[in-house]
């Protein structure tokens, strides 16, 4: 094993190191999450309109797509301490940068700038994690706490965000992460040993970063704004023109590059492509869906943003549990049954959800959300684990980087199938029930409530219709589960690195 691939030898505690990365972590996911919270105010400063904002959150997906690969390699040829902190460094500014921003353009500028600092931080966290657990279980544990962070950002979004904007400004979502990245940038120059592969990159991959990059920002494009634009407006086709051909001539590049930014021989490893597509699946499904869940209770329910993020208190700390079981489980029962399982759970918890009505309390969405966590988290560990064992430990950085652009761009897919899925239901719903239903009455106002009426039920319909649909695609998830090769088992050995 090269020292220059392990943190093993430093005398600073693992869990130090664990503790340092979650923070990194969860600071760029939580501001993915908070700033959602801001925009109905920052519409008001800046006199936009809700389109236009839209932008603001459709800069930042696009710019992290597009470098998260780009840093994943940056992190395995200069080394990962170096990037990780750089991209910490340049967060804190484009943080702060955006909390003092004076109109949209300025706005959209400095997301972009918090968005290509952000996306270093899961190629390199995973591969500094991958390089301190050298022991497979031990490692899987890890991994799976950290894995953890995501969903607690998710759930700590509305109820940091909340008060800020309410007591403050909604700049103070921007300027919070000042204090807390501090922390995090000296907490990681102390504790993470650097670590970089011994092949050294020779001829960094500029075209088909490019490439890749023009690919990405058409298709997350067309994701994001093909319900308004029409999924077959003239728009739409050609996004869709644009991310085929250039997928088609990046997979060309790369085949030719010595140094690809993206190696295309990950794609003739059965394990590697095996765990992907159920990651992407599992992701489409279960975002798909729970992106709904804070609508519903403060359109149906009648709850705030703060109150809505109490609902996913449990969630988070379901996961936060589980996901430390299941990592346990490595060398002891193979990946892909662990998967399997959890899956099953979590899908059981989507089925919950058609319970839902204008009559719920909290707990018919807690308990969902409990159960849907427990699953997914009891797999989280395997999950990233398996792509982690699945190729060279100089190469982790750059596969991490492949696995977080499938979640965010299932997660994407999701967001806009299901989404189309309950505006067209809907629709046709409020068809169905005015065709089959009869109003014996002259007053206006019986008549207007007859109307809501249908338009609640037509509404609660098509939100049944969407967890039955995201439910299904998860169990679909769970059966590719089966199909994921054994794991060659070797509890408490250490992996070999080249």
């Amino acid at each position: 094993m090269s020292s220059n691939d392990s943190t093993a030898g430093s005398a600073v505690p693992r869990w130090i190191i664990l503790l340092t990365v979650i923070i990194g972590t969860f600071l760029g996911r939580l501001d993915q999450t908070i700033v959602n919270l801001a925009l109905p105010k920052i519409i008001d400063d800046y006199h936009i309109t809700v389109t236009a904002a839209g932008w603001i959150a459709t800069a930042y997906i696009l710019a992290n797509a597009v470098f998260v690969p780009v840093w994943g390699k940056l992190g395995d040829t200069i080394g990962r301490k170096r990037v990780y902190i750089m991209g910490f460094i340049l967060f804190i500014v484009g943080s702060m940068l955006a909390g003092f921003a004076w109109n949209l353009s300025s706005m959209i500028v400095f997301r972009v700038i918090q968005a290509i600092a952000g996306s270093a931080d899961y190629p390199t966290a995973m591969a500094i994690l991958a390089v301190t657990y050298q022991d497979e279980k031990e490692r899987a544990q890890a991994l799976g706490i950290w894995s953890s962070s995501f969903a607690a950002a998710a759930v700590f979004g509305p109820l940091i965000g909340g008060p800020l904007i309410d007591h403050f400004s909604w700049r103070a979502v921007f300027l919070i992460n000042i204090p807390v990245g501090i922390i995090g940038v000296l907490m990681a120059i102390a504790f993470i040993t650097e670590s970089v592969s011994e092949r050294k990159t020779q001829a960094f991959d500029l075209k088909g970063a490019v490439v890749l990059g023009i690919a990405l920002s058409a298709l997350v494009l067309v994701l994001d704004k093909g319900l308004d634009w029409g999924w077959l407006s003239l728009r739409s086709f050609l996004c869709y023109g644009i991310s085929l051909f250039s997928t088609l001539y990046f997979i060309r590049v790369e085949s030719r590059h010595r140094e690809p930014i993206v190696d295309i021989k990950f794609f003739r490893n059965n394990l590697f492509v095996q765990a992907l597509l159920n990651n992407f699946v599992v992701f489409m499904g279960m975002m798909g869906s729970i992106f709904l869940i804070p609508i519903f209770a403060q359109t149906f329910l009648g709850y705030d943003a703060t109150h809505t993020g109490l609902l996913f208190i449990p969630m988070a700390a379901a996961i936060m549990i589980a996901a430390p079981f299941g990592g346990r489980l490595t060398g002891i029962v193979q990946p892909k049954y662990v998967i399997l399982i959890s899956t099953l759970v979590a899908a059981c918890g989507l089925f919950l959800f058609l319970s839902l009505d204008p009559r719920s309390g909290p707990i018919d969405i807690i308990l969902p959300l409990i159960v849907m966590a427990s699953g997914i988290g009891f797999g989280m560990a395997q999950r990233t684990n398996i792509i982690a064992n699945a190729v060279p430990v100089h190469e982790v950085g750059i596969a991490s980087s492949v696995l977080a652009l499938a979640r965010n761009i299932a997660g994407a897919f999701g967001i806009a199938v299901f989404g189309t899925i309950l505006q067209t239901t809907a629709e046709n719903n409020v068809i169905t029930l005015s065709r089959f239903s009869t109003f014996h009455s002259t007053d206006p106002n019986a008549y207007a409530q007859f109307i809501a009426l249908i338009s609640l039920k037509a509404q609660i319909g098509a939100y049944h219709t969407v967890f039955i649909a995201s439910g299904l695609v998860v169990l679909f998830g769970a059966l590719l589960a089966l199909f994921i090769p054994n794991v060659r088992m070797k509890p408490g050995v250490k992996v070999h690195v080249e």
